[in-house]
């Protein structure tokens, strides 16, 4: 069995409970950053779960494509968005095999995509750049590692937790306008719930960000 069955088997298993594990209602960070957004805009939502955040992009008018590795939650957004009259372009995909098509989205969004080791993270991080249009913006949030301490949610592994210098490092080539470092009580499903120590970014694609890595 290769290594992304392994992670879409375990994704299903985690997602196969009837209830929304991170719930329905989108990501605050990526609310907060609605001036940036407009209708007609075309977004990316980077492995999106069950949906919430691409579901509530579509609410706001945006164009919107998403994927994630577990079938079962692709199942689960499909059926959100329904209910919410709105439907995504949906797929099933790790982020290895996604198809970034260069300058392809006005925006992408990464919400808690913290299962990337920090190799496997550096490709993403450019990929997602690639992706972007010249003048689109990154939505990106993560946790810190004090989150190791709260245990509210996320990976537990160090490795793949994200610092403000880490973010400033890999996305150097972007212009950043907005890069918190924050503690926030999220009630987000029952996986992310509690005290959360997070790291919130937005940025903006140039036409300098010239540093893609394929």
């Amino acid at each position: 069995m290769t290594i992304a069955k392994q992670a879409a088997e375990s994704w299903n298993q985690r997602y196969a409970s009837s209830d929304y594990i991170f719930g329905t209602e989108p990501n605050h960070f990526l609310v907060e950053a609605k001036p940036f957004l407009s209708s007609g805009m075309t977004a990316l939502t980077v492995a999106d779960g069950e949906g919430r955040n691409s579901v509530w992009l579509a609410q706001e008018g945006l164009a919107v494509t998403a994927f994630d590795i577990s079938p079962v939650a692709i199942d689960k957004a499909i059926k959100l968005a329904e209910t919410k009259s709105v439907m995504p372009d949906f797929h099933i995909s790790d982020c290895e095999s996604w198809n970034w098509q260069a300058e392809a989205f006005d925006v992408v969004v990464a919400i808690f995509v913290q299962f990337a080791d920090p190799v496997a993270r550096e490709v993403l991080f450019s990929n997602i750049v690639k992706t972007l249009k010249p003048g689109g913006i990154l939505i990106l949030q993560g946790y810190t590692p004090k989150q190791l301490e709260y245990k509210t949610g996320g990976p537990p592994c160090a490795d793949n937790l994200y610092t403000e210098e880490m973010l400033r490092e890999l996305f150097a080539d972007l212009n950043i306008l907005r890069l918190d470092v924050y503690n926030r009580v999220l009630k987000e499903g029952t996986q992310h719930a509690g005290i959360s120590a997070l790291i919130g970014l937005i940025a903006k694609k140039t036409h300098l960000s010239m540093r893609i890595k394929n």
